[in-house]
């Protein structure tokens, strides 16, 4: 999906976090901001329509539990479909067709793009559908709106992801929901009290959502504990990177960089205008944290790790996936790692991807893992997540995606690069790459 997006991706500098639109247009159509770029090669294919990123937004990324408490997923991406059309001014029936990324599904609205594209007023003879593949679902959703518009399916996509962690699906036990099946199917009151005597105390424990990997049984927080060490990123690295991250999420926030976000008006509540995860600290407090997972000689706390991670964790198996995913994409480009201008890098965790900057700068690591003679290379810190990530602003997990993308897009216009790269590890051991090229003038 990755390749797809690199041979025919045009790119605006604005893109999306929770609703991006996708259009297929020439090249000599203007859109709505223009980056000054670098004269390098183009990735454009002269004389036919590139595929092109138009503009986007999203809600503020909030911790859970707080301000979205409740509302439902689909009101979170209704928001931002409305906000889409506001500043484009894009009639909707231009939209050909919606996809929307999601992990953890609301039951009720199991296909939450459709829900959300009715509820923002989009015609009900507009398709739409919801694609999940972990923290990178709303990567997928992006290169399914491009492969729709490059198999000449459609000539305007909106593509997004939405998470909503403050009400997540909570089940009975597997012996309870078999008893209360059978109670329907019971015909006699006997066959019903029998059934209802069948049950046991421990039958009433709830079924919480699962912490841990279903193939290999481990959490997230264990991976990102066991991958920091495998590469022998030290507790005081891990913090050091996260204070970064926090300190350069504030400054971008207070400089008014971070115009992807909208506000909302939550119901019976304030309008939200801004991310609330942002929390710069001081390297002392951080150190007084204790390890949130392997105790008590771990080394990925609540102050290392991506907020909403810390306080839900759902998924695990972290991975390389960054490492073995940036050479690909950039060979399959034509380009190499100078030829870059803006990284985002998706920060689960501040072991997981330092393990990732280590693995890249290891001659050892590619000729043993990946087949390479010689080392990847790490991106330069100095173009790498400077306006902040996700240990930061936040980790919704199928909205990460468009937002690493969105942020890509508007670095790309201020500082008038030309090109930028995402990349993002997922559960499974899955991983995603893609690099976006500014519009020219």
């Amino acid at each position: 999906m990755a390749s797809m997006l690199l041979t025919s991706l045009r790119s605006s500098p604005l893109t999306s976090v929770q609703a991006a639109q996708f259009a297929a247009r020439s090249l000599s159509t203007s859109v709505h901001l223009q980056a000054q770029a670098k004269s390098k090669k183009t990735l454009a294919t002269p004389g036919v329509k590139n595929i092109v990123l138009v503009d986007g937004v999203r809600t503020p990324f909030l911790q859970s539990g707080t301000i979205y408490a409740n509302l439902m997923p689909h009101d979170l991406a209704r928001a931002a479909l409305q906000g889409l059309l506001n500043r484009t001014g894009l009639p909707k029936d231009a939209v050909d067709y919606i996809v929307y990324g999601t992990v953890i599904q609301e039951v009720k609205t199991s296909n939450v793009a459709r829900e959300a594209a009715l509820g923002a007023g989009f015609s009900d003879k507009t398709p739409a559908h919801t694609v999940t593949m972990a923290c990178i679902s709303s990567n997928q959703a992006m290169t399914t709106a491009v492969g729709l518009i490059a198999a000449g399916q459609c000539d305007a996509v909106v593509a997004g992801g939405v998470e909503f962690m403050s009400d997540v699906p909570i089940r009975h036990s597997r012996k309870m929901r078999k008893t209360m099946l059978s109670l329907n199917k019971a015909k006699t009151l006997g066959a019903r009290l029998s059934l209802l005597g069948s049950i046991r105390l421990a039958h009433l424990a709830p079924e919480l959502p699962a912490v841990a990997e279903f193939s290999t049984a481990e959490t997230m927080g264990h991976s990102a504990d066991r991958l920091a060490a495998a590469f022998g990123v030290s507790r005081l690295e891990q913090d050091e990177f996260a204070l970064r991250s926090h300190m350069l999420a504030k400054k971008a926030q207070d400089s008014g960089l971070l115009s992807d976000v909208i506000s909302f008006k939550v119901p019976g509540k304030d309008i939200v205008s801004k991310d609330n995860g942002i929390r710069p600290s001081t390297m002392e407090q951080m150190a007084k944290l204790k390890p949130a997972f392997i105790k008590p000689h771990g080394t990925v706390t609540a102050a290392n790790s991506s907020f909403l991670v810390s306080s839900s964790e759902f998924l695990g198996y972290l991975s390389d996936l960054p490492t073995y995913a940036t050479p690909k994409v950039l060979e399959k480009s034509g380009l190499t790692l100078n030829d870059i201008d803006v990284f985002e890098f998706h920060e689960a965790f501040a072991g997981q991807i330092m393990a990732n900057l280590k693995a890249m700068e290891s001659d050892w690591f590619a000729q043993t893992y990946m087949g390479r003679k010689t080392k990847v290379g790490a991106p330069p810190m100095e173009k790498f997540n400077t306006w902040g990530g996700s240990l930061s602003l936040g980790h919704p997990f199928a909205a990460t995606g468009c937002r690493l993308v969105t942020t890509v897009a508007h670095r790309l216009q201020k500082e008038g690069g030309q090109y930028g790269l995402v990349a993002a590890c997922a559960a499974g051991g899955q991983g995603h790459a893609m690099v976006i090229e500014a519009y020219p003038q």
